[in-house]
C-alpha cells in the first residue's frame, strides 16, 4: 500500500475537475471525499463520480460517509464496484464498525480509521490492530467538537497515544490532523515539523497550498539527513555491531532511524 503518506489531501467527491489535478499538487496522497466536503443534496452524484473515475488505485483513498448515515452501505457499494482498495473511515469507534467495512467490500479492503470521537480515542488500540486497518488518522477538528477540548495543547496525550496505539499494532506511523490556514506556509512547515517530532508520518491537508510546506516540515533537518547519511555508510560498511559516528554511538536501532529518515526524502 501507500509508504509514503507525509502530506495527505483531501478533494471534494463533486469536483471531478479536482480529482488528477491533485495527483500533481505533489501530495503523497489523494482523498477523495465523499463526507463533509459534500453537501446531502450532492452525495449521489459525488458518489457516481467517484465511481466513473479512472483512479487505477493511483495512491488514492476514499472517504466515505459515516457508519451511521444513509450513505454509508452504498459508498461501501461503490468502492467494490469501481475497484478502489483503500478507504478512510469517518468517527471509527470499534472494530465492529470496521467489521461492517469488510463484511461488504472482503477483506483486501485497507482500512484507514479516522479517529475523531472521544469513544474512537478510546477505542484506538483495538482498531489499530484489526487485520484491515493500514494507518491510524488524528480528525483534530471533528475530535475538538466531540470532546470540547479547544486547546490543541490538551489534544497531546491523545495523539502520543495514537502513535503508541500504531507501533504497538504493528502499523506505520499516524496521520496528524488538518491545519484550517494555508496562507503561511512557515508555520505550516512548523507544524509539521512538530507532528514530525511526537511521532506522526504525516498530515492531513485541505488545501493544495499545505501540501509543500507540510512536505518539507515532514522532512528530517538538512543536518539530520547528512548525519543520516554518514550512520548508514558507516554501518553498512562495518562488520561491527556497533560503531562510532561523531563521536556518538550507532548501533541498530539507530542505523534503523537513519534509514526511516532517509526513506522519507523525495525520488
Amino acid at each position: 500500500m501507500m509508504q509514503r503518506m507525509r502530506s495527505v489531501l483531501f478533494v471534494p467527491g463533486d469536483r471531478p475537475e479536482r480529482f488528477d489535478k491533485a495527483l500533481t499538487s505533489g501530495a503523497d496522497v489523494i482523498v477523495i471525499d465523499l463526507e463533509d466536503a459534500v453537501l446531502p443534496e450532492g452525495k449521489v452524484r459525488a458518489r457516481e463520480l467517484v465511481r466513473a473515475w479512472p483512479h487505477s488505485n493511483r495512491s488514492v483513498i476514499v472517504r466515505t460517509n459515516s457508519i451511521n448515515t444513509e450513505w454509508f452501505n452504498e459508498d461501501l457499494q461503490m468502492l467494490n464496484q469501481a475497484s478502489y482498495r483503500a478507504m478512510m473511515l469517518p468517527k471509527a469507534q470499534s472494530v465492529e464498525d470496521l467489521d461492517s467495512v469488510i463484511s461488504v467490500c472482503g477483506p483486501d479492503m485497507r482500512i484507514y480509521p479516522l479517529i475523531e470521537t472521544v469513544k474512537g480515542v478510546v477505542s484506538q488500540r483495538e482498531i489499530a490492530a484489526h487485520a484491515a486497518t493500514e494507518r491510524l488518522i488524528f480528525g483534530s477538528v471533528d475530535f475538538s467538537k466531540d470532546s470540547g477540548i479547544l486547546d490543541e495543547a490538551g489534544w497531546l496525550s491523545f495523539r502520543v497515544e495514537m502513535v503508541i496505539a500504531s507501533k504497538l499494532a504493528g502499523l506505520s506511523g499516524p496521520i496528524d490532523g488538518t491545519l484550517l490556514s494555508w496562507d503561511n506556509p512557515e508555520y505550516i512547515r512548523e507544524q509539521a515539523s512538530l507532528s514530525r517530532g511526537l511521532g506522526f508520518a504525516g498530515r492531513l491537508c485541505i488545501h493544495p497550498l499545505q501540501v509543500i510546506p507540510v512536505n518539507q516540515g515532514m522532512l528530517a533537518s538538512d543536518a539530520q539527513i547528512e548525519w543520516a547519511k554518514k550512520v548508514v555508510t558507516a554501518y553498512e560498511n562495518s562488520v561491527a555491531g556497533a560503531i562510532v559516528v561523531d563521536s556518538k554511538l550507532v548501533d541498530k536501532p539507530v542505523y534503523e532511524l537513519a534509514r526511516e529518515w532517509l526513506a522519507q526524502l523525495p525520488d
